[in-house]
């Protein structure tokens, strides 16, 4: 029991990352129905610029998050305004294509800038290891879950009560009728790619915490299990990324715990194909029809 226990303390620490990952996912194709593929390097950049504010200025964890998540967001919207808005009415597979291409553009140059050496991330949260019962719960899992659960809420309660967030819901919706009402939807898209790509950035400093290293294509793997949580939770919907994240962390450690480690990426990846199989739309995604 101490060993099940022990799991779940650390698939809640690593869901919560994969969560907060996968609501940029989830964000940016409720809105251009576009798979940003480009999200897993938004987050590695995250990592680094969160090194440069621990490893070269000396600032205290409250402005590291803050540094990293800005620049992130600005970094997002870029990459928006350069490669997505062009092809805004582009055929879909032009914007997947595109995607695909940012991502390794941005590997590229983090490549160029950063160096192909891992980074050793500072620590810059306290790291002191509680013992309850015989499980051990570090502070740094602590302040992961902390804070990923806070900027959930914090992000649901944007969406739900702000006229911004009721604006990035009728884009979502239906995006000529919101520019019939008045919405400006470059601006909406532009904020919803500025949310993600911070979240995303907040997601890159907790896994660089949590595991140390920063290097260029870090952001590669933890993307595509946000990306198969996004979509087991059902894409387009934040509290199914949310739901999607945990769930993906919990089977990812129950599966190294009970099954095997080197079989833990292959079951993660399964449950993809198995969830396109059986119910693509996901456990809280709407099973929209269309017209034809």
């Amino acid at each position: 029991m101490k060993l099940f226990f022990q799991q779940v303390i650390n698939g809640l620490n690593s869901g919560s990352i994969y969560a907060l990952i996968a609501i940029g996912y989830t964000l940016v194709y409720g809105i251009l129905k576009l798979i940003n593929f480009a999200h897993g390097e938004i987050m590695m950049f995250g990592a680094y610029f969160s090194f440069i504010a621990a490893a070269t200025m000396d600032m205290p964890f409250w402005f590291v998050i803050i540094f990293s998540m800005g620049l992130s967001a600005i970094l997002g919207m870029l990459v928006e305004f350069v490669a997505y808005r062009p092809l805004r009415q582009a055929p879909r597979l032009s914007a997947l294509i595109t995607a695909i291409g940012v991502s390794m553009f941005l590997q590229n140059v983090s490549l160029m800038v950063f160096g192909a050496d891992p980074k050793v991330m500072p620590r810059i949260f306290p790291n002191v290891v509680f013992n309850i019962f015989g499980i051990e719960i570090s502070s740094i899992t602590l302040i992961t879950i902390g804070l990923s659960v806070f900027f959930m809420i914090l992000l649901e309660l944007f969406i739900s009560h702000t006229k911004q967030g009721r604006a990035m819901r009728a884009v979502s919706e239906n995006q000529d009728a919101a520019i019939l009402m008045g919405i400006n939807v470059n601006r909406t898209v532009s904020i919803t790619f500025l949310i993600g790509s911070a979240l995303g950035a907040l997601g890159g400093i907790l896994y660089s915490t949590a595991y140390t290293n920063i290097a260029p294509t870090m952001g590669t793997m933890p993307g595509l299990k946000a990306f198969v949580a996004a979509v087991l939770g059902g894409i387009g919907s934040v509290p199914g990324a949310m739901l999607g994240g945990f769930l993906i962390g919990m089977i990812e450690n129950m599966s190294k715990a009970y099954i095997s480690t080197t079989w833990a990426d292959a079951i993660v990846f399964l449950i993809l194909i198995i969830v396109l199989l059986f119910k693509p739309t996901g456990i809280l995604g709407k099973d929209i029809k269309e017209k034809v």
